[in-house]
């Protein structure tokens, strides 16, 4: 049985529970998912919640049906996702993907708020640069991100990151050269619209979402971001070094 949350529709519940039992490779043996009946009885809810929830797991490319066969597996592998004193997307990526990209989306100067001010270390009425980023791996969407930059100090990183396609490289093009992690806040949550569109996702996906304060080594901060990868294409990996 699977208990209801108020709110969630239950095939969303169980899109859910199916996804991470993918990811942890309970269907390993067979490389399919049971047959609806069973999923049906296990969940204690009829075939049509269950059909729902594999339609939503196939939109997201997870599992394919295929006529005589069951409904299979089409990906299990999820990219690991170091973080540490020194998280880097390409270089936390690495060797698992052959072609990773940057791409921005938007970029706008504002006014701080309140909450950034603080997390900034920025006066009240300060100006910020915010950047929309999509990155991909392989052709595969792995993050969505919110960014903002103190606007006096890194005036012009909008179009560094546009050139270089790495949030890194386009510091370094502005003097920063190396950077700590200060602040990770990890968190899970169903996939919001502008999630679903630019990560490719079906709606009630679960994506990770981590809020991060990156500092220069005098420990002024220089970057906070929300950054929403998809849960089952990414795995963290937490590094005390």
């Amino acid at each position: 049985m699977i208990p209801r949350q108020k709110g969630v529709a239950v095939w969303r519940q169980i899109a859910d529970r199916i996804r991470a039992q993918i990811a942890a490779g309970a269907y390993d043996a067979t490389g399919r998912v049971p047959p609806e009946t069973a999923l049906a009885e296990e969940f204690g809810v009829n075939r049509h919640t269950v059909r729902a929830a594999l339609s939503a797991l196939s939109q997201e490319g997870i599992v394919r049906a295929v006529q005589g066969s069951g409904t299979l597996i089409e990906r299990r592998d999820r990219f690991d996702f170091p973080i540490g004193r020194r998280t880097r997307f390409t270089e936390g990526i690495g060797t698992q993907a052959r072609d990773i990209k940057g791409v921005l989306l938007s970029s706008c100067e504002e006014v701080v708020t309140t909450d950034l001010a603080e997390r900034l270390d920025l006066p009240s009425g300060a100006r910020v640069l915010r950047l929309d980023a999509l990155r991909t791996a392989d052709g595969r969407a792995l993050s969505r991100s919110t960014t903002w930059f103190p606007a006096e100090r890194f005036a012009g990183i909008d179009e560094a990151f546009r050139k270089t396609q790495s949030i890194t490289r386009a510091l370094a093009l502005l003097g920063v050269a190396d950077y700590l992690r200060a602040v990770t806040e990890i968190s899970a949550i169903h996939a919001e619209p502008d999630d679903v569109a630019d990560l490719g996702l079906a709606p009630g996906a679960i994506v990770l979402v981590t809020k991060a304060l990156n500092t220069d080594l005098a420990g002024l901060p220089i970057q906070y971001a929300i950054t929403r990868f998809p849960a089952d294409r990414v795995q963290f990996t937490i590094r005390n070094a």
